[in-house]
């Protein structure tokens, strides 16, 4: 049993980068499949304060990134990042207007979502 939670802890701690800015910390964390597929999860770390208990928790925002996204993701990670540098548009289209899964064509919808109606996640450290 033992060594099934060492390995379990070893899969756990493959990579990981934590970055501190300002009042946020970020954790870049490598971390395998069962199928040793590697893949990423970043975790946006804030320090908060209940004033009803009257203690410090962290609030924590987690991502996980597989491999086969990473490319669109950097894609779209540049493009953003240089438009707020830049204030010019990326030349990039934002968004592929269809998409082929199993041979269908499947049609992207979209749903606005504000910041607002999302509930953090919360967890006491």
């Amino acid at each position: 049993m033992e060594d099934l939670e060492n390995k379990d802890r070893e899969r756990e701690e493959i990579f990981s980068r934590a970055i501190r800015a300002g009042k946020r910390t970020y954790f870049f964390d490598v971390k395998a499949t069962v199928g040793e597929e590697y893949y990423l999860t970043i975790t946006e770390s804030k320090r908060r304060f209940n004033n009803e208990q009257g203690k410090f928790f962290y609030e924590k925002h987690k991502l996980f990134l597989y491999k086969e996204d990473f490319e669109k993701f950097t894609n779209g990670l540049s493009d953003a990042i240089e438009f707020i540098k830049t204030g010019k548009a990326p030349v990039r289209p934002a968004v592929e207007s269809e998409e082929v899964l199993d041979g269908k064509d499947l049609k992207l919808e979209h749903t606005n979502i504000e910041f607002e109606d999302l509930t953090p996640e919360t967890e006491s450290q």
